[in-house]
């Protein structure tokens, strides 16, 4: 399998240092694996030593498949961009993104058997964006530890039933506009 972090976001220089290094992985038989959250033992057995995201963003543009983990080591340089990734593009502004979310996502997508990148419609929200969006007040959206998801070969449901089987935080499913929320907090489900 090979392994390789792609963005088209102008720090893309930056990622070469870490590709030499995950070719090195690569080479040693390294595969793609799921997150480990509470109730994910099962998704993770056997899955191997490294974690990554698959996403698109059609507001900015940017395509990310991301390894964000190794070896049981997160990547801090990673975690940066995928950051950058997740920022707020109305006010371009951007908060580190919550670990476990972004092992929330990877995970639920590994579920979902898919090579379909997960289309994220709304990620980290200054409260100035959330208030204009009608957000809620407390969102963790303004925390970076939300994400709204869709995927074209995956419906709500799956996605949904994905995140809860996981039980690594919120599950709102919004059947209407075709999305799934997926927090870090407290786990909890409802339909919007």
């Amino acid at each position: 399998m090979n392994v390789e972090n792609k963005t088209t976001s102008p720090a893309k220089e930056l990622l070469l240092p870490r590709r030499n290094v995950l070719r090195a992985f690569t080479a040693l038989g390294a595969v793609a694996a799921a997150p480990f959250c509470a109730n994910a033992a099962s998704y993770n057995k056997g899955a191997g030593n490294i974690r990554k995201v698959l996403m698109r963003n059609d507001r900015t543009g940017e395509i990310i498949d991301m390894v964000y983990w190794v070896d049981g080591k997160y990547i801090d340089e990673s975690l940066n961009e995928i950051s950058s990734f997740f920022r707020d593009w109305r006010a371009n502004k951007a908060k580190a993104i919550d670990r476990q979310e972004v092992d929330v996502i990877s995970a639920t997508h590994r579920m979902l058997d898919t090579t379909e990148p997960y289309l994220l419609i709304s990620g980290y929200r200054s409260p100035s964006t959330n208030r204009k969006v009608g957000g809620a007040s407390k969102s963790y959206h303004t925390r970076a530890m939300a994400a709204d998801l869709r995927l074209g070969s995956r419906s709500v449901r799956q996605m949904s039933g994905a995140a809860q089987r996981l039980g690594g935080g919120g599950v709102g499913s919004y059947y209407g506009s075709n999305f799934v929320h997926m927090d870090s907090g407290p786990v909890r489900t409802w339909r919007g």
